[in-house]
């Protein structure tokens, strides 16, 4: 079905089947066929493969796509006041916060690397990045707020992170109540984080 919002009809094709393909994508997961997009998008099979060589190429191109954005929504802004503790464990409150939405299917680059399982695929290379960017994240923080090993103590939030966000995507658990925030915090203590 074709799109009826105007901000959206005057994007441009490639535009259209990257936003599509980022909602349906996250929503039913990768199985979704190029009909569906296309028709969800407006744009014709045709002029689908005229912009990407495949469907592996637009779901990859999708991700890089909204990387930005999703990484916003967790990571804080650079703010001088806050420490490296109170970074961390913003992106644990984000998480918390975005799970209570209905519509919240949990961590959409987990999502990709679980249900392709191939490494070599595009989209798998995104977001094992994308992952990587997090964990790379949460490894400085850890090195300035004093950990006494910063790379274990970023792969240890990393397991909470996926791991709460699986969880609250298939709808198993509730994040708030402050699970996932508590867990980084005792994590965060016996590391010796200040």
């Amino acid at each position: 079905m074709a799109t009826t919002d105007p901000a959206t009809d005057k994007a441009s094709p490639r535009d259209r089947l990257l936003e599509a393909a980022g909602e349906l994508f996250y929503r039913d997961g990768v199985s979704v066929g190029v009909e569906a997009l296309c028709r969800s998008a407006g744009v014709s099979k045709r002029s689908m493969y005229q912009l990407f060589d495949s469907k592996d190429e637009m779901l990859a191109a999708s991700l890089e796509r909204r990387r930005s954005w999703y990484e916003a929504q967790l990571v804080p802004a650079e703010d001088a006041s806050a420490t490296p503790r109170e970074r961390i464990r913003h992106v644990f409150e984000r998480l918390e916060k975005s799970s209570g939405n209905p519509e919240y299917l949990g961590c959409p680059y987990l999502a990709v690397l679980v249900e392709l399982k191939d490494p070599e695929h595009p989209a798998s290379v995104v977001a094992r990045d994308a992952k990587g960017r997090m964990e790379g994240f949460f490894r400085e923080q850890a090195g300035q707020g004093g950990a006494t090993d910063p790379a274990v103590l970023a792969r240890r939030l990393m397991l909470i992170f996926d791991g709460a966000s699986a969880r609250a995507g298939a709808h198993i658990e509730r994040l708030d109540d402050g699970l996932a925030t508590g867990t980084a915090d005792a994590l965060m203590d016996a590391a010796g984080m200040s």
